[in-house]
């Protein structure tokens, strides 16, 4: 380990110019613009396994973004670890927000600014300069595969099908994921679950053009007002969704895992205090842990319709949008989600508007066990360097 050590001080400063370098490329997989964008990053991942060690590494074409591979396969009989990331970031929108240029990484209170600096640029850059000083100190333990996408920001539509046609290539042991939470910066966790997602937008469509609301306001069905109610119907005074069936699936956890999950650190009080809010808020009946660990959501993630510019416009649009999410624990499907939602939307809708629903993508929720030797070999690393469980 002292040579370890040694080998991190001694190239610390260039890790962190190359962690920069790669914070520059806007990988934005959203917006089609930036699809040179996402190439260059793949190249720079592809370039800097094999620096690291990689005896072998490929950018891998899909019917989206490019995936990464790289392996070193010290013996067969060794157990293989995959690391799974991702180079793509969530567009950073709306830059006015920012105190800084998203792509022209800073370091402010010893801690890096740029978009993808967590999310997952920093985390997948650690595992491929932890796999270069082991390797080049000879200390590699394992055999070690990389799966880098670009893709997980829109919901890897690419990545289900890459994988059934690279099954052989992709074959290990364990995946070790990166691409989650810790409680604090003092106190390690590892992510044994996570919730899945239904992501659908919704349109209210009203009057066949937009009105002056002094000459039809009152008469016609506002589609802004009417999806406003509509979404505040789907959650009631308690936030529990109104969704008939919504909760059919749900896993519910017994009391003992309950009181195991309130064991876990956690201070309320640092929690609403780091949003600037003066409160928690969510599902009545459970703590903040648990309503965001093991209990289903409903939100609304983006809502827009008529005049939003500059000063007054008396209007009364014809249409009016919204993106809404659903997360999802242990026995619920993304698919049956989205259709009792659907199904339950249009019964919302008054007369005089007509609705529509686009389907996005969806994730399945999924809980790992924690009774394995990959798990256990995490918790001890985990534990050795924080001093803690």
């Amino acid at each position: 380990m002292e040579q370890v050590k040694e080998y991190i001080q001694k190239h610390k400063k260039r890790f962190l110019e190359e962690l920069m370098e790669l914070l520059r490329i806007p990988s934005i997989s959203l917006r089609t613009e930036n699809r040179p964008d996402m190439h260059n990053a793949a190249r720079f991942i592809k370039e800097k396994l094999i620096a690291a060690g990689a005896d072998h590494a490929e950018i891998i074409d899909t019917a989206g973004h490019p995936v990464v591979y790289g392996e070193k396969i010290l013996q067969r009989d060794l157990p293989i670890v995959l690391v799974y990331g991702h180079y793509d970031v969530q567009p950073p929108d709306p830059l006015e927000l920012w105190n800084s240029p998203p792509f022209e990484p800073v370091v402010r209170d010893g801690k890096i600014f740029a978009r993808g600096a967590s999310d997952n640029k920093g985390q997948l850059y650690m595992h491929i300069k932890a796999f270069e000083l082991l390797t080049q100190t000879a200390a590699l333990p394992c055999n070690v595969k990389f799966m880098i996408e670009g893709e997980e920001e829109i919901g890897s539509p690419s990545l289900e099908n890459f994988c059934r046609q690279h099954r052989e290539k992709l074959a290990c042991d364990v995946i070790l994921v990166s691409d989650t939470t810790m409680l604090a910066e003092d106190q390690p966790a590892i992510t044994t679950g996570l919730r899945g997602l239904s992501y659908l937008e919704v349109e209210v469509a009203g009057p066949n053009r937009d009105l002056h609301s002094g000459l039809y306001g009152g008469a016609v069905a506002n589609p802004v007002n009417v999806l406003a109610g509509m979404l505040a119907r789907l959650v009631d005074e308690n936030n529990h969704i109104t969704v008939p069936g919504f909760y059919d699936d749900v896993l519910e956890l017994t009391d003992a895992e309950r009181n195991e999950l309130a064991q876990v650190p956690f201070s309320e009080e640092a929690f609403v205090q780091s949003l600037g809010i003066d409160a928690g808020y969510g599902e009545k009946g459970y703590s903040t842990p648990e309503r965001i660990g093991i209990r289903p959501t409903f939100d609304v993630n983006g809502i827009w319709g008529g005049y939003t510019g500059e000063g007054a416009k008396t209007v009364l649009p014809a249409k009016a949008h919204a993106k809404v999410s659903m997360r999802l624990v242990p026995q619920q499907h993304s698919e049956k989600i989205a259709a009792l939602f659907e199904k339950h939307f249009m019964t919302l809708a008054p007369k005089g508007v007509s609705v529509s629903i686009k389907k996005y993508h969806g994730g399945e929720p999924y809980v790992a066990q924690t009774d394995t030797i990959g798990y256990r070999a995490a918790s001890l690393a985990m534990e050795r360097t924080f001093g803690k469980t």
